[in-house]
């Protein structure tokens, strides 16, 4: 398992390779360079408050879509599990598997323990400009709060 790391608004974004929930496609972010991203750490498919989430986020997708802006959500759970939780959410944006918990500890965004669970992404939000650096970060350790959804919309249109 990696180290956590604390990264910081202005920081170049730390990279990383995930299996897409088609378990087929991995994705990087280095070849998002050129695009915004948003980043959306999350404990575990099919959780309340994570569902109310992505369900938001799917709804709002023109938004996102209309900022130029490619949205991945991002937790240890494995791939079969997310491509689940996808279909059944109906969610507009690819799921990525850290199950092997290499993203979330390089972006500061994990839990070593949460309850009797060893790993798990914490619930987490980063913005990250066309050229990689990271422009907004909100990390929460209560993985029952809720992100700030509209700091985020407002990080993203000022790019």
């Amino acid at each position: 398992m990696s180290a956590i790391k604390t990264i910081q608004v202005g920081d170049v974004a730390p990279d990383f390779k995930l299996l897409a929930s088609d378990q087929k496609t991995f994705v990087t972010l280095g070849e998002q360079k050129g695009k915004k991203v948003v980043l959306l750490f999350f404990p575990f498919a099919f959780s309340g408050v994570c569902t109310t989430e992505f369900c938001e986020i799917r709804d709002n997708m023109a938004y996102y879509n209309d900022l130029g802006a490619t949205v991945f959500g991002i937790s240890a759970d494995f791939p079969h599990a997310l491509a689940a939780f996808k279909k059944e959410q109906q969610l507009n944006f690819e799921l990525l598997s850290d199950a092997n918990r290499e993203a979330a500890p390089a972006y500061g965004a994990f839990h070593e323990k949460l309850g009797w669970y060893k790993g798990v992404a914490k619930r987490a939000v980063f913005v990250i400009d066309a050229e990689g650096v990271l422009r907004y970060s909100e990390v929460l350790d209560n993985p029952g709060n809720y992100p700030n959804m509209q700091a985020l919309k407002d990080a993203l249109a000022a790019l």
